[in-house]
């Protein structure tokens, strides 16, 4: 230790700007360099490139744009297949996979192998895919692409290995599951109509197999036309030609009438003795006018016909509701007997499917719910109770219920918040569901042994903040809250918050949440902050606000003329925002100025009166920006909160504020440049080319990556730059970051944006974009470590600012805490986003904090209700090296590791020169610490500390947007998250050891499970039946029957996925000695089934020849005349 102390002072002669600046520092990308021998500081770093490996673990939310549905009835496991081209199949809690075409092609159907662990789904790029489900990650086992034909719909028969493919031009092809190869039995669409016919008959929408008779194979068309084939005979048993167009057609289990539904909203019922008309035509929904006529109604798109053994069958249909209705939303209908009832639904439906008791279609079905998928909703309907209640849906499928617009991610949380935010949560959850247990149940899933408490929050464009408890890779909501309580309601299309805001001006922006002393923190769009503290009781408040004055005044800005002679700035202080704070908010309505002018008013207006609060989360205090002679404010852009200061620090494109949220006070509000002093290490002058009071409005925040777009109207008008950005803009981002700037000097405000440089060398506003609380040392001098202010900017300027905090609880509360401006400067390339701190051992500093204590509890008159604070001083741990810390510094573009308090810089890495970091945190993996890093083009990396090794460097997501960079979020544990949808969450692990476990925690979706046994058809039924379990299609549809297919028609690509652990092998000599084996073991298969046809045919040519011989002898002696 004595030498590691040596060479610590041997650095404190180095200067931050020297550092900075010279080549030891100015390292090309991707290699750390130190000055001035790094290797020689003896902190034992434990990650290896080793301990690291990216994947997905687990994807939570409600699948985005959904287009196909499908259900196993005896594994009771449901898929849902979506546009991009994803398949989410569910099972009971926890049993919750995704899986992902790689061509990103929409799905259009999904058919389950019904009990044998496989799913088959069909894609808008014309080609089928074969999932196999007997391992916890689904792989596609073979593929087969269409190339001259456009798949419209498939069938698959229960116990079938042959899926019927009908196309675009009408035919029908037939496809062999096992080895996914096409049948040369085809059903072309000419044969199947009659000849006489002159039109195309349209793209085929049905195929199913007749409960009957499965030799009999029911074709629809769009047109209208309906064709029954016998797949024996190759002919048609009859054809129906309606005048409506056809959606979708079901069958009465008997099989001897089946119900189709039109694009006019009227259900058909077509008898089998009688096809030439329909046996019943009904329109649900079109009631007869006063002129005798039907009501014009809208297309039922799907019907399902179920049978009942003790009542009468369902009808179930979506669609079909009369137009003139206007404003009507989407409705499934369930008619029952002589009722109707309508379910009219949030969304449109996208899909619905009724469950069924038994799997076989010649059965009564018995039907006991019904699955609807929505667009942003699934929900399934109880059939067994006469009302149809919905069941409560386990599944966190309701994250996008107002969209998300920020997330934070806790990975180590005290373990008993999960159980008090549940309890809390749990009184305000709806009440009116079905009794009965959610339908959906298959699978298995067991809580891993690698589980610690996770908590995830997610804010929303409406106001509201969810806590999700994601422990074990699973997701369920524990705790809601709406921060629009707080305030008033504004009035529609008038006030203070349309003319900022126009929808959503309660949007959450960032939250910072301190889970020890459950403090809480709010930055909405309407540039407000709210403070929360938690309490079990509940409270009657009176809600205390501040108003803050946090914009420079238009004289700020002075142009290059009158000032050209001036190197510097005026008199400290002239370009300070003024603070302006009320304790308790009256209800005035602001000043205007005569010109009317808005001048010193927030966007909001928080709620002047006692209020009661439920227990949970209660409002503490409430933070606003002020409009300045008629600007608005600028959205607020960095936050911290610490609870053992009781202080709160906000920033935004203007300058720096810090609250005193115990004695409800303003204690510091200055302009960015003003907290320079004399330090200022651009000694920047101030210059504007244009004149007018715009150029002091005209900056926004550019500073965070792009986090909000270029257009200030946007920013300022709708919370749509925290929810969406189109292609378009995200393009344009994306060019300008692969153009930096031509200047190469670190003091010359070189960003990773052009356009950026130019907006700070006209107004030279200087962003505050990341806040940091801890114990540190302000200046080079000090000896003991004090509470410090650290603050990052958009020029890659990093500030501390001391603070002097009475220690004495009574004194806090009394006596000012003071702020000393004056402190060190340091420096990095690019906008600042992270600070964290490290002992000289390398361990992780925590920032102090207050043990949480329930400010409404019952007063106890024994113990005396005192502050605990819990502090984590830099010279706590380190008796052996003495006092000093590390500070972990990283901006957008680089990462550095300083000495406190010599300020010295010891190690720097540049992260990227293309692009720039977007989310940057320090945290623990495998019981060390690295920083871990997401950059703009996609790159996952990690780097040790403190020497900031590069340990890993993952190209992640290429083409990532604004929502992906907004709501990434890196957390302890190896895990992070980001909203890879507008609807859902995905998790992912960068840590090997998670990789390592992740099949132990994943859920199991194939159980072993008998086939239930087909109900005893009597004799009488099985004898006028038909022959339906005589009828064998590999008879039919096999090489031998049907010949090959053309080989244009469809090409077979194998897939990748085999049997559980092939991926795995595949990259050595065992996956390729198990192939070998696999293709050995289909070769002597083939050449065995040769063998037995050569086998046949030889024994078929003896027999052949053994009876022309008798036929020979027998007509040998005869005479001409005798034949």
């Amino acid at each position: 230790m004595k030498k590691f102390r040596k060479v610590l002072d041997g650095l404190t002669t180095s200067s931050p700007g020297a550092t900075v600046g010279s080549p030891s520092c100015g390292s090309a990308a991707g290699t750390p360099t130190a000055a001035p021998t790094p290797k020689e500081i003896d902190v034992q770093e434990t990650l290896v490139s080793e301990n690291f490996q990216l994947c997905k673990t687990v994807r939570h939310g409600f699948p985005y744009q959904p287009t196909a549905l499908a259900f196993d009835p005896v594994q009771k496991i449901l898929a849902i297949g979506s546009r991009s081209g994803g398949v989410r199949i569910l099972g009971r809690p926890g049993v919750d996979c995704y899986c992902q075409h790689e061509s990103g092609a929409a799905v259009l159907q999904l058919q389950f192998l019904i009990n044998e662990g496989a799913l088959v789904s069909a894609c808008a790029d014309d080609t089928l895919h074969l999932w196999n489900l007997r391992q916890r990650r689904p792989a596609i086992l073979h593929s087969l692409k269409f190339n001259r034909e456009r798949i419209t719909f498939c069938h698959l028969p229960f116990q079938s290995k042959w899926l019927y493919v009908g196309t675009e031009r009408g035919n029908t092809h037939i496809v062999n599951i096992e080895s996914f190869v096409l049948s040369g039995y085809v059903i072309m669409w000419n044969k199947a109509i009659e000849l006489s016919t002159k039109t195309h008959p349209g793209p085929v929408v049905h195929l199913s197999d007749s409960p009957k008779d499965e030799g009999k194979l029911l074709i629809g068309f769009e047109s209208g036309t309906i064709v029954q084939w016998d797949l024996r005979g190759k002919k048609a048993d009859f054809r129906i030609y309606y005048d409506e167009a056809i959606h979708s057609v079901s069958w009465h289990h008997e099989g001897k009438q089946f119900m189709c539904s039109h694009s006019d909203g009227s259900l058909t019922l077509w008898n089998l003795r009688n096809t030439t008309k329909p046996f019943q035509v009904t329109f649900p929904h079109g009631k007869i006018q006063k002129d005798a006529r039907k009501e014009s109604c809208k297309p039922i798109l799907k019907v399902e016909y179920k049978t009942c053994r003790n009542s009468e069958p369902f009808v179930i249909f979506s669609g079909g509701l009369s137009y003139d209705k206007a404003g009507r939303r989407p409705a499934l209908t369930i008619m029952h007997g002589k009722a109707i009832t309508v379910l009219e639904m949030d969304y449109p439906i996208v899909e619905f499917m009724v469950l069924c008791e038994t799997p076989y279609n010649n059965e009564v079905q018995e039907p006991y719910a019904v699955v609807v998928l929505l667009e942003k909703d699934l929900i399934v309907v109880d059939l067994t109770q006469s009302n149809y209640p919905v069941f409560e849906n386990p599944y966190p499928m309701d994250i996008h219920e107002s969209p998300v617009t920020c997330t934070a991610y806790f990975a180590d949380c005290p373990p008993d918040i999960i159980p008090i935010l549940y309890s809390i949560g749990a009184k305000h959850k709806k009440t009116g569901y079905s009794q009965k247990e959610w339908p959906i149940s298959g699978g298995t899933w067991t809580l891993g042994s690698h589980t610690y408490p996770e908590i995830i929050i997610t804010g929303h464009a409406d106001g509201s903040i969810k806590f999700w408890d994601a422990s074990a890779i699973t997701l369920q909501m524990l705790y809601k809250m709406k921060t629009s309580k707080v305030f008033e309601k504004p009035k529609p299309g008038e006030g203070r918050a349309a003319e900022l805001v126009e929808e959503d001006p309660f949007a959450i922006q960032m939250v910072s949440w301190c889970p020890q002393s459950r403090m809480f923190c709010v930055v909405g769009i309407s540039a407000h902050i709210i403070l929360y503290r938690f309490s079990k009781y509940d409270a009657n408040t009176q809600i205390v606000s501040l108003e803050v004055r946090l914009q420079c005044d238009s004289d700020d800005v002075i142009s290059p003329s009158e000032n050209e002679n001036n190197p510097s700035f005026s008199e400290p202080g002239s370009h300070s925002p003024q603070p302006h704070h009320q304790h308790q908010h009256p209800a005035s309505p602001g000043s205007r100025t005569p010109e009317g002018i808005k001048d010193s008013i927030p966007c909001l207006k928080v709620k002047d009166r006692a209020v009661r609060v439920p227990p949970g989360y209660q409002s503490e205090l409430v933070i606003q920006l002020l409009w300045v002679d008629g600007e608005p404010p600028q959205q607020i852009t960095s936050l911290d909160i610490n609870s053992a200061y009781g202080l709160l620090a906000f920033g935004n494109c203007y300058g720096l504020a810090v609250v005193d949220y115990l004695q409800k006070t303003v204690i510091l509000c200055m302009s960015t440049l003003d907290l320079y002093g004399s330090t200022d290490p651009y000694q920047r002058l101030t210059r504007s080319p244009r004149r007018n009071r715009q150029s002091t409005s005209e900056f926004c925040m550019r500073g965070l990556s792009n986090f909000y777009s270029d257009s200030k109207k946007r920013i300022r008008t709708s919370y749509q730059s925290l929810t969406e950005l189109t292609d378009n803009q995200q393009s344009i981002d994306m060019e300008r970051n692969k153009s930096p700037t031509s200047e190469s000097r670190e003091n010359s405000f070189t960003r990773s944006r052009s356009s950026s440089v130019s907006s700070i060398d006209r107004d030279t506003k200087e962003a505050v974009t990341t806040l940091q609380f801890g114990e540190s040392y302000g200046r080079k001098n000090d000896v003991l470590p004090t509470p410090c202010l650290w603050v990052g900017t958009s020029l890659g300027v990093v500030l501390l600012i001391p603070m002097s905090i009475p220690t004495d609880q009574e004194e806090r509360m009394e006596e000012p805490v003071t702020m000393g401006v004056s402190g060190a400067v340091l420096m990095l390339k690019g906008s600042v986003l992270r600070f964290s701190f490290l002992d000289c051992m390398g361990a992780l500093i925590q920032p102090p904090y207050e043990v949480w204590r329930d400010h409404n509890a019952p007063e106890d008159p024994d113990r005396l209700r005192r502050r605990k604070l819990v502090h984590f001083s830099p010279s706590s741990s380190q008796d052996a090296c003495g006092d000093g810390h590390l500070a972990v510094v990283c901006s957008e573009r680089q990462a550095k590791v300083f000495l406190m308090p010599s300020q010295s810089c010891l190690f720097v890495h540049n992260i990227t020169e293309s692009s720039f970091v977007l989310r940057a945190d320090v945290v623990s993996v495998c019981n060390s610490v690295c920083l871990a890093c997401f950059c703009a083009n996609g790159h996952v990396m990690t780097l040790s500390l403190p020497s900031l090794r590069p340990l890993m460097d993952v190209n992640y997501l290429p083409l990532t947007d604004m929502r992906i960079a907004r709501t990434f979020y890196f957390t302890n544990g190896g895990q992070a998250l980001y909203l890879s949808s507008p609807t859902e969450v995905q998790r992912i692990t960068y840590s090997q050891e998670m990789c390592d476990n992740l099949q132990e925690m994943l859920g199991e979706l194939f159980t072993p499970i008998e086939t239930p046994e087909a109900q005893n058809r009597g004799f009488l039924k099985g004898f006028f039946g038909g022959n339906a379990h005589t009828f064998d299609r590999e008879e039919l549809f096999g090489e031998a029957a049907a010949g090959k297919a053309s080989r244009s028609l469809a090409q077979h690509i194998p897939g990748q996925g085999g049997v559980e652990g092939m991926k795995v092998a595949a990259s050595g000599v065992v996956g390729e000695l198990a192939r070998a084996r696999i293709a050995l073991d289909e070769r002597g298969q083939r050449l065995g089934e040769l063998e037995e046809r050569t086998a046949l045919m030889m024994t078929s040519a003896e027999a052949f020849s053994k009876h022309a011989h008798e036929l020979m002898l027998k007509c040998k002696d005869k005479k001409w005349y005798q034949f």
